[in-house]
């Protein structure tokens, strides 16, 4: 994402949050997988739930490797969908008949389900007016006071 630097604990908070939001819209799963040293303040986030997890690699083992591995023990490919910018990630997936996106496309599917997200919540708080019959049946139901 051209405005995160995931060198930065705050690019990663923001990159989590609006994930958080697109499992939210899409209601699918996701695991993020983190290169580098387990970052406490995202570590075992409550607001994640059971369909998101943030994985960091072992010392001794890379994100790419943890990726792979990852790649390799799924059973149902047609729904896995592997983000990354990395050639050999993406060429690893493919091989193992995951479905492949590179982050620029990836970033286009949040805009388009934030954009839908909020055109049908729009369209939601739209229909929620009440007219003034409603109103008034209302009002002649609860016994309104002329005080």
């Amino acid at each position: 994402m051209p405005t995160l630097e995931l060198s930065d604990p705050g690019s990663r908070q923001r990159l989590v949050m609006q994930l958080a939001l697109f499992q939210g819209i899409k209601k699918t799963k996701i695991i993020l997988v983190f290169d580098g040293p387990i970052d406490l303040d995202l570590a075992g986030k409550d607001f994640l739930g059971k369909d998101f997890a943030i994985l960091w690699p072992d010392r001794e083992e890379s994100a790419d490797s943890l990726i792979k591995k990852l790649i390799k023990k799924q059973t149902d490919l047609r729904h896995l969908y592997v983000v990354s910018s990395d050639r050999d990630i993406l060429d690893f997936a493919r091989k193992n008949r995951a479905k492949t996106l590179n982050c620029e496309e990836f970033r286009k599917r949040l805009r388009t389900a934030w954009k839908k997200h909020k055109e049908s919540q729009a369209m939601e708080k739209e229909d929620t007016a009440l007219t003034s019959l409603e109103v008034n049946h209302w009002l002649d139901i609860f016994g309104a006071s002329d005080e």
